[in-house]
């Protein structure tokens, strides 16, 4: 995309387990680039390094501070979201909550990590109450870990800075059933792109 077509910038962060060339990275960074949304796509130290254990909070959110920095110099004037993939989300949720980054518009999350698969609980979004700039969930039915019932109480304790959108069936990778939901991979990207525009939109970040 030339810089010209695109409304926004996203600084977007990989999850735990993949950085960021995994394939669901690069499915969502076209779709969004697609709808005016240029994606800056960046690794956290340690999968630079090639480790397997993902940094300390302290490392990991001052990436995101130097991700979203760069994000905005080769998008200059562009409004900046920023967010990720799980972890990447969760720890760029809380850079913004302990110090606002500058440009940052709002947070999107692709599957905010609530609390570890079977260990229910909410203590990973006491932070989200610093956070200044809307944010938008977006979060399978079937995610293990986000307990939906204790999301919902997340997001309506956040008031109207949070959105939460619903991918049906769909579980922490956003995969769904394809025989039971009629939906193909790229159907699911699409939907979570538009949703994005959409609530961006809505929020006056891009026109």
């Amino acid at each position: 995309m030339a810089k010209t077509d695109a409304q926004a910038v996203y600084a977007f962060a990989h999850g735990a387990g993949a950085g960021m060339n995994h394939p669901f990275m690069q499915r969502a960074a076209e779709a969004l680039e697609a709808r005016g949304i240029a994606a800056y796509r960046f690794n956290f130290p340690y999968m630079e390094a090639q480790k397997s254990r993902p940094d300390s909070p302290a490392v990991a959110e001052e990436a995101v501070r130097k991700a979203v920095a760069e994000a905005a110099r080769h998008h200059p004037g562009l409004p900046i979201l920023a967010g990720g993939k799980s972890f990447g989300g969760r720890m760029t949720s809380q850079a913004q909550a302990a110090q606002p980054m500058p440009g940052v518009r709002g947070l999107v999350f692709f599957g905010f990590p609530l609390h570890p698969p079977g260990k229910a609980g909410k203590s990973r979004a006491d932070h989200l109450m610093s956070v200044d700039v809307p944010m938008l969930f977006l979060q399978g039915t079937r995610d293990e870990f986000a307990q939906l019932e204790l999301l919902r109480e997340v997001v309506d304790g956040l008031g109207e800075r949070a959105t939460l959108h619903l991918l049906e069936e769909g579980d922490h990778s956003f995969k769904v059933p394809k025989k039971r939901t009629g939906k193909t991979e790229a159907d699911v990207m699409d939907e979570l792109a538009d949703t994005i525009q959409q609530w961006a939109k809505q929020c006056r970040i891009i026109g």
